[in-house]
């Protein structure tokens, strides 16, 4: 990123005039989130762990889906990036893509990421050996039925190979939109977005 700018040894030594050359360098930083978030997403091409198509493959069918359907910006998002977690979350990717998200989409959204795994398997769990009905343990939850939705409309169909879906490009600007801003974080008024 760039140099140390700072030379403290325990952060509980710090200073604010530290602090003001730690924003200053992290603004731009974490206001590129949405460009690091887009380049692990195209690692995720190529790698298709058994399935009939792609890791990217099926992360753009899933939001093209949710996209031709009507979804807004958010959902869409959330959609696309609902499996990103897949190759450094290997036994808890539904988590890591929520954790990501959590800032900056609704708690609906959020919970459709995060617990997304658990109803997926309602289709294939019986398969590899996981208890039926696990779903419903969310029943009485508001995200119940949206996630159910989720997975049946756009989540378990995204693994045709042949269908059309829009290409990365085509969602980098909604990735941007939605990563611009946190809605809820810590530190979300410390870190600015300068207007052009």
């Amino acid at each position: 990123m760039n140099e140390a700018l700072t030379n403290f040894k325990n952060i509980q030594h710090s200073s604010k005039e530290d602090w003001e050359k730690i924003v200053a360098v992290l603004t731009p930083y974490k206001f590129q989130l949405h460009e690091r978030i887009m380049k692990h997403l195209m690692e995720l091409a190529g790698d298709f762990a058994g399935f009939p198509v792609d890791r990217l493959t099926h992360s753009l069918q899933t939001a093209s889906l949710a996209f031709d359907d009507g979804r807004d910006t958010e959902y869409v998002v959330c959609a696309l990036l609902h499996d990103i977690g897949d190759t450094l979350g290997s036994f808890n990717h539904p988590e890591y893509a929520a954790t990501l998200l959590q800032p900056f989409v609704s708690e609906l959204n959020y919970n459709m990421v995060k617990y997304h795994g658990v109803f997926q398997s309602h289709y294939y769990g019986h398969h590899i050996g996981l208890p039926p009905g696990k779903r419903e343990q969310f029943r009485d939850q508001d995200h119940y039925q949206y996630t159910i939705d989720f997975c049946e409309k756009y989540d378990a169909p995204a693994f045709d190979q042949d269908a059309k879906f829009y290409p990365v490009e085509f969602f980098a600007p909604m990735v941007k939109e939605v990563f611009t801003q946190p809605k809820a974080a810590l530190m979300k008024n410390v870190f600015k977005k300068e207007e052009a």
